[in-house]
């Protein structure tokens, strides 16, 4: 395996064609920063190179196999993170190029009146069509941040992405399918599957008035293109405000039934400490007595044009630039400090593209002074969450929203 220290080593050229297929870029971003954050674990640094998947430009590798890549940050200075550089995230290896005419949506379970399967021209032609504005983060977004470190993919600040989505809304199928008045969830399978026998099927459930929400969609486009093969083509389930985890990819059924779900991948795993986290939405027939399904995003927000150690000559005028979200309530403001929490400044918020977008801000400002600057961005929503100073801690390493800080230098 060819590490982050060799692989700059042995660059020369512009790409490199692995065994596996996939090109590599030999002027590789170079830059340390660009694999994510200097707290997180050194094996995670060493281990990580820019890869490009088939129809991918290069993204920092987290795991191959199943793939997990991250977004370099510099691609968040857009209100709209490019598709080719949209971060990918599966549990399950065997991936399937799936065939849209040859594919098919089936609905059904014990609270279904009318079983059905659906094409994606069934799909296009007899529903409404919408598009929404959504940011989609992985739960785990920013695990290796924490401190002690916890498992699990030790992702930094790229797990996630904003895009515009187009469908079906999740509602108008399941009422054509004549969902009962006696459905508890709605379950959701993918076509993805796994190398091993005994490992559980990725099968995620919803509340049913998350299912039944207007803007829970079925989606086929991102960014107004079909979805790309790493990110569930033909056709994905989207769950605006809520983590990653429930936004199924390559669906193929949903079933709506009656009792809690009870597949590993919802009683075992994606679950926060009961009443540690300021949540709103609660998925109750989940829910024991010591814990609970992750659900919504916390606020958070995020720099996106510093790096650590980066030098300004005095005088010179400075940028801050970054973006800020949350579970879907709005984002009030976004402060800054230049003094490592001394004093705070209010940011200039940018274009608001829906409640469940994320927000571009930035921030100018002159340094006067030669020395060390300590730069801060703290998120506040409508709600009056804002972001905390100390990690929560949490088994799984999920909710990292602690106020980010990156040390300038002025000479």
């Amino acid at each position: 395996m060819i590490n982050r220290r060799k692989f700059l080593k042995s660059i020369a050229g512009s790409l490199v064609l692995a065994k596996s297929g996939i090109l590599l870029p030999k002027t590789l971003l170079a830059q340390s920063s660009q694999m994510g954050p200097p707290e997180l674990p050194q094996g995670a640094l060493e281990e990580a190179i820019l890869q490009a998947l088939p129809g991918k430009k290069p993204l920092i590798k987290r795991t191959y196999r199943p793939p997990n890549y991250e977004t370099p940050v510099q691609y968040f200075n857009e209100l709209f993170t490019p598709s080719e550089v949209f971060f990918v995230r599966y549990h399950l290896a065997d991936i399937p190029q799936v065939d849209s005419k040859q594919w098919k949506l089936s609905i059904g379970g014990e609270a279904i009146e009318k079983p059905m399967e659906l094409t994606l021209e069934d799909l296009q032609r007899d529903f409404e069509q919408v598009e929404m504005a959504a940011l989609c983060l992985c739960s785990g977004n920013r695990r290796g941040l924490f401190k002690p470190h916890v498992p699990g993919v030790q992702w930094g600040y790229g797990a996630m992405g904003n895009a515009r989505w187009k469908g079906v809304r999740l509602k108008d199928i399941l009422v054509k399918a004549g969902i009962k008045k006696e459905a508890l969830e709605v379950t959701f399978n993918g076509a993805d599957g796994a190398v091993l026998e005994k490992t559980p099927d990725f099968k995620k459930s919803l509340p049913v008035w998350k299912a039944l929400d207007e803007n829970t969609l079925i989606a086929w486009e991102m960014n107004r293109e079909p979805l790309p093969h790493w990110n569930g083509f033909p056709a994905r389930l989207i769950v605006p405000g809520w983590t990653g985890t429930y936004w199924v990819k390559q669906l193929t059924e949903i079933q709506a039934i009656t009792r809690p779900f009870d597949g590993f991948w919802m009683k075992a795993a994606y679950r926060i400490p009961k009443g540690k986290f300021p949540i709103v939405d609660r998925f109750i027939s989940q829910e024991t007595e010591i814990n609970t399904p992750i659900t919504e995003m916390v606020v958070s927000s995020l720099i996106t044009n510093l790096e650590e150690g980066q030098k300004f000559k005095s005088g010179q005028p400075i940028e801050v630039k970054g973006i800020a979200w949350d579970g879907g309530y709005g984002i009030q403001r976004v402060e800054i400090s230049t003094d490592g929490g001394k004093t705070w400044q209010e940011a200039e918020l940018g274009t608001d593209a829906g409640r469940f977008s994320w927000r571009p801000w930035n921030y100018p400002f002159i340094p006067t002074e030669k020395g060390k600057y300590t730069v801060m961005a703290k998120a506040s929503n409508r709600l009056g969450q804002t972001q905390t100073f100390e990690l929560i801690l949490n088994p799984a390493g999920y909710h990292h929203n602690v106020i980010q800080r990156i040390n300038i230098e002025v000479i």
